[in-house]
């Protein structure tokens, strides 16, 4: 997967869990939508670590080591691509 798939196979999946979290707001009994949300979230954090690993951390914030938490900045930024 390319730099720019796995930026867009991110964003998906955090609309979806987004729409997700919305939903068990209203529904928290729902065990699938819940089983949903924590399946979306577990293939979120695998894919946001290994573009972190190949390409550096897309947040500057509690997701990275300190020695990494500023070379975020080093990558074009996301309208620059």
């Amino acid at each position: 997967m390319t730099q720019q798939e796995m930026l867009k196979k991110m964003q998906e999946i955090s609309f979806t869990l987004v729409e997700l979290n919305l939903f068990l707001d209203t529904h928290p009994e729902n065990t699938d939508a819940r089983a949903q949300y924590n399946r979306y979230a577990e293939q979120l954090a695998r894919l946001r670590a290994q573009y972190n690993a190949a390409y550096g951390p897309t947040m500057n914030f509690g997701l990275c080591p300190a020695e990494n938490a500023w070379s975020w900045i080093d990558a074009p930024w996301p309208w620059e691509n």
